[in-house]
């Protein structure tokens, strides 16, 4: 299939108008439910039976979990009781971006994370590793640990927007490092258009992102052939071709997710920590009778070798590592010393590619 240079901006419109057939009414008639707790359940079941994208590869027989869960309901119930029902229901994709969402609750599966280590300290970096002395802006602190030779760079958050004069001055600030240590560790997403923006400093060519597909029917297959889509450098920007550690944890995710999924086909980038914690889907969103709303995944999205990230993505052969709780309770992050002891090791190639380019 051949690559095309598509925005993250045109996929989300093209989505959008997809979702727009597929829900108002073009493709497919629309039911109408009884504002009851059977019409509510009812609506809510249907929703993700027609839209949501992951019943295969979580391997999901909705069908049962649908007859099970209606057959439990109580009619006597008070709401707070049918909404922790109906929230058990989607607890069973085991999905981080379903949630359902009332005046008085939003629902949330926590388990892709919670049953994992967290191996993360925020602490023990700003302490012993930036000495409560760094910079800070777009939900990024930033600091070139000279005595280790090393950039070290921390996202919070894709939610966080940040301008293109920032990342030129951060990154070039740290010219002289041997290389870069991006930690998103905790990172629980957000915008994808920010995924974009940050991996344009980090390439020198349109790069092929991944793949997405669109929703074309209710049925559980009916989906679109993958589509690729590009991301381009940032031109007239500080772009850093020097080698690149990104660090994750099992709480990335979402739109760390991707980006992690983006960086670990770059040549000069090695991904290091533990598998990410997913979550790959564009989000498609319905109400049922009484007000509620349901949010989650309609649309997968692949890597640029088409492999499915909704379930994490793995670090680099070889460099996976996690915390060491005696060495976290000296003050010691061995993820990244790890991170630091492979960017120094690298600081031997001195070819031409490995630079900081400032086009202005």
């Amino acid at each position: 299939m051949p690559c095309i240079d598509m925005s993250t901006q045109k996929i989300l419109a093209a989505l959008l108008a997809a979702s727009v057939c597929m829900g108002v009414g073009g493709c497919h008639s629309v039911e109408s439910w009884d504002n009851d707790m059977y019409g509510n359940f009812d609506a809510l079941w249907t929703a993700l039976d027609e839209h949501y994208c992951f019943f295969e590869s979580k391997d999901v027989d909705w069908e049962e979990t649908g007859r099970r869960y209606r057959a439990g309901i109580d009619p006597e119930w008070d709401y707070h009781q049918f909404f922790d029902h109906c929230s058990a229901m989607l607890a069973e994709l085991k999905d981080g971006h379903t949630n359902l969402v009332s005046w008085f609750d939003v629902s949330y599966y926590r388990k892709w994370w919670s049953d994992y280590p967290q191996n993360f300290n925020l602490r023990i970096i700003q302490e012993n590793y930036l000495g409560f002395d760094y910079h800070s802006g777009g939900g990024m602190i930033y600091k070139l640990l000279e005595d280790r030779k090393v950039g070290y760079m921390r996202y919070s958050s894709f939610a966080a927007g940040f301008g293109e004069s920032f990342v030129d001055d951060m990154l070039y600030s740290m010219r002289e490092a041997d290389g870069l240590v991006i930690d998103v560790r905790d990172n629980g997403g957000g915008d994808m258009t920010n995924v974009e923006k940050l991996v344009a400093h980090f390439i020198n060519e349109p790069v092929l992102a991944g793949y997405i597909s669109h929703k074309t029917g209710p049925g559980h297959n009916d989906f679109s052939e993958p589509y690729p889509f590009t991301y381009e450098p940032a031109v007239k920007h500080v772009r850093w071709l020097k080698p690149v550690v990104v660090l994750t944890n099992r709480s990335t995710f979402s739109a760390a997710n991707t980006f992690v999924s983006v960086m670990k086909y770059l040549p000069h980038v090695v991904i290091a920590g533990a598998t990410t914690g997913g979550g790959c889907g564009m989000p498609f969103s319905s109400e049922i009778p009484c007000g509620w709303s349901v949010r989650f995944s309609s649309c997968p999205v692949y890597d640029a070798e088409m492999n499915l990230t909704e379930h994490g993505v793995e670090p680099t052969k070889g460099a996976e590592v996690e915390m060491d709780p005696e060495a976290e309770a000296r003050g010691e992050d061995t993820m990244l010393e790890f991170a630091i002891a492979l960017l120094n090791s690298a600081a031997e190639d001195d070819s031409e590619s490995r630079s900081v380019i400032w086009e202005q």
